[in-house]
C-alpha cells in the first residue's frame, strides 16, 4: 500500500482551463502523487475533510513590494503570513536599488546575494523576485540575472522617466540614487537586452519586461491644473489628477518600442477604461509580444465614489465605478490574464498628510479570493476555473514557474488552498494577519474565505490559525523549465 504525507478527501477541484470536478488528492515528497474519486487514507500522515469546499491550486500573488515600507526580513515575514491566510502560496515581489527597500545602489552582483540572504529564513510561502533596472551597468547584468540568479522578469517604471511624486527630476535622481536618466533612450537599451536574452534561449523566450504605465509629464500638468481648480483632498481628485488617457498613451508608447525590438512586455495594473482599451488594442495588433494584461484586487475591489482618503492612495489611481466595471467586464471576457495584490504593506503613520503629499500604497493579499468569489463568481458569473486561471496558471505560466507552479499535474508543487465558498465575513484589518493597521477594504462583507493552505504539501494555515514559521518558504529561480534542466 502506498503511503502519502496528505490526503486531501471530498473536495472539488477547481482546474484551471478544465473545470469544476469531484476528487481527492494525494501528495507526497512535496509534489502531487495521485488524483482519483477514491484515495485511501489508511497510510496517510495527515488527512484534510474538504467535503462541500473547492480546492484551488495556491495562488501565485506575482505583483508585490516586499521591504518598500519596512525591513525587508521583517515585511517579508509578516507579509507572507498575510499571503498564506488568503490562499497564497508563491509571492513574485518587485525590487529595485536606490531609496526604500535596501536603501543603496550598485550593481546586481553585489546586492541580489544580500537580497537572498535576507529572505532565506523570512518568508512562509514560496517566493521570486521581479527587478528593475535603472543604470546602465545593470543593463549588462541581464543575461547573469537570468543565467545564473533565476530571474525572468525586469520593470521598468514610467513615472520615473522625469520625475518623482514630487514633481522635480533632480528629486528622482537622488531618489533612485543614480546619475543616468531613465528616459526612453534607456526604455530602448532595456529592451533590446532582453529580447537578446530571450534570442539565446531561442524557442523559450522566457525573460519579460513589466511596466508601470503612466505618463509623467501629462501628470505634471494635470496635476497642477487639478490642485488650481479643486481645494477638495479626495479619491476622484487625485484620479483626475492622474486621468486614465495617461495611461493609454503610455501603453501605446511603450508597445510601439517593443514592438520595435521584439521585447514581451506586461501591462501593470491597469487601472482604467481608456488603459484597457488600449492594452487590448496593443495585444491585438502586436500579437507577437504575447502581451499579458494585468489588474489588481483594490482597482477591482474599489471606486473612488466612496471617498475613503489617503489611506487608499495608490499609483494608478481608484478610479470610478464605471471603470471598476469595465475592467470585470474584460476580465470576464478573458482579457485580463493575472489579478494581483499589488501589496505594499504601510502603516497610518506614513498615510499621514494630504492626497498629494502621502506615501502610496496599501496591502490586500488576504482578500484575493474574498473579492474575486464575491465579486467575480457571485454578482458576475465569473466561473470557478477562471479564477483559478487568473491567480494561479496564468501566472505560473508567464512568470516562468509552470509546471512546477500553477497545476494540478502529478509531479507539481502540491500547492493548495481550500475554500469555502459560503463562508462571509466583515472585513476588519485583524482578519488579513498583515502588520498594516488598516485597510481601505474595512467594512465590505465578502465570501469565499480561505480554510487551509497548503504549500509543498505542508499546511501552512488552518481554520485562522497560521502553521508554518518564517522560513519555510523558499527562493524559485526562473523560468523552472531552465533551471530544473540544469539541475
Amino acid at each position: 500500500m502506498a503511503t502519502y504525507d496528505l490526503v486531501i478527501k471530498g473536495g472539488r477541484l477547481v482546474v484551471p482551463r478544465v473545470g469544476v470536478i469531484r476528487a481527492d488528492v494525494a501528495c507526497d515528497g512535496e509534489k502531487i502523487v495521485e488524483l482519483a474519486q477514491d484515495v485511501s487514507i489508511r497510510a496517510s500522515r495527515e488527512v484534510i475533510d474538504a467535503k462541500d469546499k473547492f480546492i484551488f491550486p495556491g495562488a501565485i500573488d506575482s505583483h508585490f513590494h516586499v521591504g518598500i515600507y519596512r525591513p525587508l526580513s521583517e515585511d517579508a515575514a509578516t507579509e507572507s503570513k498575510s499571503a498564506a491566510a488568503g490562499g497564497v502560496t508563491t509571492i513574485l515581489s518587485y525590487f529595485r536599488t536606490g531609496q526604500h527597500y535596501l536603501n543603496k545602489t550598485g550593481p546586481y552582483k553585489q546586492i541580489f546575494p544580500e537580497l537572498l540572504a535576507l529572505s532565506k529564513d523570512s518568508y512562509v510561502t514560496d517566493y521570486g523576485y521581479h527587478l528593475a533596472i535603472i543604470t546602465e551597468a545593470q543593463l549588462e547584468e541581464i543575461e547573469w540575472l537570468v543565467e545564473e540568479c533565476g530571474v525572468s522578469t525586469f520593470k521598468y517604471y514610467m513615472f520615473y522617466k522625469l520625475l518623482n511624486l514630487a514633481g522635480s527630476s533632480a528629486d528622482a535622481l537622488n531618489y533612485l540614487m543614480i546619475d543616468n536618466s531613465l528616459d526612453f533612450g534607456f526604455l530602448y537599451r532595456f529592451m533590446r537586452e532582453i529580447s537578446k536574452v530571450n534570442t539565446d534561449f531561442s524557442d523559450q523566450r522566457p525573460v519579460r519586461l513589466s511596466i508601470h504605465c503612466e505618463n509623467p509629464e501629462i501628470i505634471r500638468v494635470t496635476t497642477e491644473d487639478v490642485r488650481k481648480r479643486s481645494t477638495t483632498n479626495s479619491l476622484r481628485s487625485y484620479s483626475d489628477a492622474r486621468p486614465g488617457w495617461e495611461e493609454e498613451l503610455a501603453i501605446w508608447e511603450v508597445a510601439l518600442i517593443a514592438h520595435k525590438v521584439e521585447c514581451p512586455i506586461n501591462l501593470l495594473h491597469l487601472s482604467s477604461r481608456e488603459a484597457m482599451d488600449a492594452a487590448k488594442e496593443v495585444a491585438r495588433r502586436f500579437k507577437e509580444l504575447d502581451i499579458l494584461l494585468e489588474v489588481t484586487l483594490h482597482h477591482l475591489g474599489l471606486s473612488n465614489e466612496k471617498d475613503l482618503g489617503p489611506l487608499a492612495k495608490v499609483n494608478p489611481p481608484i478610479r470610478s465605478e464605471n471603470d471598476r466595471d469595465y475592467l470585470w467586464k474584460n476580465l470576464k471576457a478573458g482579457y485580463v490574464k493575472t489579478v494581483v495584490s499589488d501589496h505594499a504593506c504601510i502603516t497610518k503613520n506614513l498615510k499621514k498628510g494630504d492626497m498629494w503629499t502621502c506615501l502610496p500604497g496599501f496591502g490586500g493579499t488576504a482578500l484575493m479570493f474574498p473579492i474575486l468569489v464575491t465579486e467575480g463568481y457571485y454578482k458576475r458569473g465569473l466561473p470557478l476555473q477562471k479564477i483559478a486561471e487568473l491567480t494561479s496558471y496564468w501566472p505560473a505560466v508567464y512568470h516562468g514557474l509552470y509546471p512546477k507552479k500553477g497545476s494540478f499535474m502529478i509531479g507539481s508543487d502540491a500547492d493548495f488552498t481550500i475554500i469555502n465558498l459560503e463562508e462571509e465575513r466583515q472585513v476588519k484589518p485583524h482578519l488579513l494577519h498583515s502588520a498594516q493597521d488598516f485597510t481601505p477594504f474595512e467594512g465590505m462583507r465578502l465570501k469565499g474565505w480561505p480554510e487551509y493552505t497548503i504549500l509543498r504539501g505542508k499546511t501552512i494555515f488552518a481554520k485562522g490559525e497560521l502553521i508554518a514559521k518564517p522560513g519555510t518558504g523558499v527562493y524559485i529561480k526562473r523560468p523552472v523549465s531552465f533551471h530544473y534542466q540544469r539541475h
